[in-house]
Order: structure tokens, then C-alpha cells, then sequence
């Protein structure tokens, strides 16, 4: 697992495999995956059944998104993506990691919780008029101050 060049120059799969995972939050175009690639601080990471895209600005990180293919759910591909995710960050100088999912998707807020991440508050109607997003954040190093 890790950077996959080849992902990186297929916003098309990306998008493609992105329909297949999301109604709600709406699944993103090849565009919008091209657009958020070629940001400062972005970076994709791939498996063969999944990706996560994220970004790292100064010290803080944030998972832009994550797909899995559904045949290949709780096999552990998400655990992984998230794992090397908060490795990444953390090189490229980030301490707190933040995400925005659905309040109502509830397998995702599991995956999360199980991996280190924390409820740090909620975004009303974020994703719609029905359906909140729950703000997690996950602690990749301690500061100096806190040890």
C-alpha cells in the first residue's frame, strides 16, 4: 500500500469508484478529484480496493475523503488507508487531524472510532437538510508543550 502514481493520474477511476461508495455526501467528479490532487498538501493513497485523499497545511491534517469498494469492506483496507493517512500527515509536520462524515453513517463513524479519531463537534445540515456531519479529530503527536 502507499502513493500510487497511477491512481493519481486517474481521476476518472477515482470518481468512478467514489459513485460506487456515496449517495450522500454526493459521490465528487473526476474534476473536483483532479482540482484536490493538485493542491498544495494534498496526497492520494491507494489499495487495490480503495483510496483516501487527504491534505496537510502546517500543523494541521485533514481526510478529505476515503472509499472503499463495497465487496472489499470490513477486510481492513479502510484501517490501513487510515493508518498510513495519519503516518503522512505526521511527516509532513501535521499534530491534529480533522474529518467531516455523516451523522447517519454509522459504519464509517465505527471505522473512525476505532482508529483514534474523536467526536470535536457537529456541522448542522452540512450535508443537506436532513443530515448533519459529526467532526472528528484525531491526535497524531503530542505538542512540545504537552509532552
Amino acid at each position: 500500500m502507499g502513493d500510487d502514481p497511477r491512481a493519481a493520474c486517474d481521476p476518472q477511476g477515482l470518481a468512478l469508484l467514489h459513485a460506487r461508495c456515496f449517495t450522500l455526501p454526493r459521490p465528487w467528479s473526476a474534476a473536483e478529484f483532479e482540482s484536490l490532487i493538485a493542491l498544495p498538501g494534498s496526497f492520494l493513497l491507494s489499495e487495490p480496493q480503495g483510496f483516501l485523499l487527504g491534505r496537510a497545511v502546517a500543523d494541521e491534517a485533514e481526510l478529505l475523503t476515503i472509499a472503499v469498494a463495497p465487496e472489499a469492506r470490513r477486510g481492513g483496507v479502510g484501517r490501513r488507508l487510515i493508518a498510513f493517512f495519519a503516518g503522512r500527515a505526521q511527516a509532513m509536520g501535521a499534530a491534529t487531524a480533522f474529518l467531516e462524515v455523516a451523522a447517519d453513517n454509522l459504519a464509517a463513524r465505527r471505522l473512525y472510532s476505532v482508529t483514534g479519531w474523536v467526536e470535536a463537534g457537529t456541522r448542522r445540515r452540512y450535508y443537506g437538510p436532513a443530515t448533519d456531519a459529526i467532526v472528528m479529530r484525531l491526535t497524531l503527536r503530542a505538542t512540545q508543550e504537552g509532552g
